[in-house]
């Protein structure tokens, strides 16, 4: 599978304020990447294998182009071998 284009992605650009607290749902192993609204809930769906992080490591740099910024502004707080997972955006505010 390809990876997503970014026009594919929704604008999650409103949730780049500093110290602002994302929730995910996360499915690995998914058919194909996406990033999906349901039931007032932000899932995440990645192609990669939940094993050593790499999951993690793809939901990071998903959720980081859908922002519009630096993967490395996403801090994962908790959930490391959850499906519900707590990242944290330490970067700038996006106005």
């Amino acid at each position: 599978m390809g990876k997503p284009k970014s026009k594919d992605l929704p604008d999650l650009g409103h949730l780049a304020q500093t110290g602002a607290e994302i929730a995910v749902r996360v499915t690995p192993k998914a058919a194909r990447n996406a990033i999906q609204f349901k039931n007032g809930q932000l899932r995440i769906s990645v192609t990669v294998v939940p094993e050593n992080g790499k999951a993690n490591d793809a939901v990071q740099g998903l959720l980081s182009k859908a922002m519009g910024v630096a993967p490395s502004y996403l801090q994962l707080k908790r959930g490391q071998a959850a499906r519900e997972k707590l990242f944290v955006y330490s970067g700038p505010s996006r106005s």
